[in-house]
């Protein structure tokens, strides 16, 4: 995958975000999105080798759509800003947790679990985390999982309005979810609002093929939680 290649056209759309520009350089979005396309290919076939759940997949059910739906939003601009992928064994729109890669200028990270959780299955999940306390904490507190994501709690922003480097959930309620104890030894897990372990990487990462081994090892290390997970969500879908 030529990441410089890739990162030049993001970096190009996010200054030329209108379709006239779009309109004159889209041999280069498609040669760019095609290069990613044969990445997320191969890290699919990487995957499969400890997940064969996803095994069926291919980049193009994976990959999202570049043209953003602006519809209902204030930003008109046509075009995304970064191609990304969503590796789930029940496709891009499932509620069920999966391996996420995301690359942007200055923004690239690997991703798994999952986002925007409904209320009721959000309950499901803290209920089975307080029944399963010690394998939870097994899959979320050994030593590789920490050091590679953190503990829950941080989000995605720093204070100062930089990205964090690492992070064990995007967002986070206030106090306890309505109808928890406040004072459960391990709230921090219950007021979580997704189950997602998210780790910032480098443009300099997907240099050369190494990428495709490391960010799979990424994606081992959290399987165990998104596993746990998964076996909440599965009674929904």
């Amino acid at each position: 995958m030529d990441i410089q290649r890739i990162l030049k056209f993001l970096s190009d759309i996010a200054a030329n975000n209108n379709r006239p520009w779009f309109q004159e350089h889209k041999a280069e979005y498609e040669a760019c999105k095609a290069d990613f396309e044969d990445g997320v290919g191969r890290l699919i076939a990487e995957i499969s080798k400890f997940d064969p759940e996803i095994s069926h997949l291919t980049a193009k059910d994976c990959c999202y759509r570049f043209y953003r739906d602006i519809r209902f939003s204030k930003d008109k601009s046509p075009y995304k800003r970064h191609f990304g992928a969503f590796i789930c064994s029940h496709g891009r729109k499932a509620l069920r947790g999966g391996y996420y890669i995301h690359i942007q200028p200055g923004q690239c990270f690997v991703c798994t679990g999952n986002y925007w959780l409904p209320t009721n299955i959000l309950t499901s999940c803290r209920n089975e985390i307080m029944g399963n306390i010690d394998g939870w904490r097994h899959a979320v507190e050994n030593g590789k999982f920490i050091k590679l994501y953190g503990y829950p709690g941080k989000g995605y922003w720093e204070e100062d309005g930089t990205i964090s480097e690492k992070g064990f959930g995007i967002s986070f309620l206030r106090t306890a979810p309505k109808g928890f104890p406040s004072d459960y030894e391990f709230l921090d897990y219950l007021k979580m609002k997704d189950y997602a372990a998210w780790h910032i990487v480098s443009e300099e990462f997907f240099e050369g093929d190494g990428w495709i081994k490391k960010i799979t090892d990424y994606f081992k290390i959290a399987k165990p939680m998104m596993d746990i997970i998964n076996s909440v969500i599965d009674d929904y879908e």
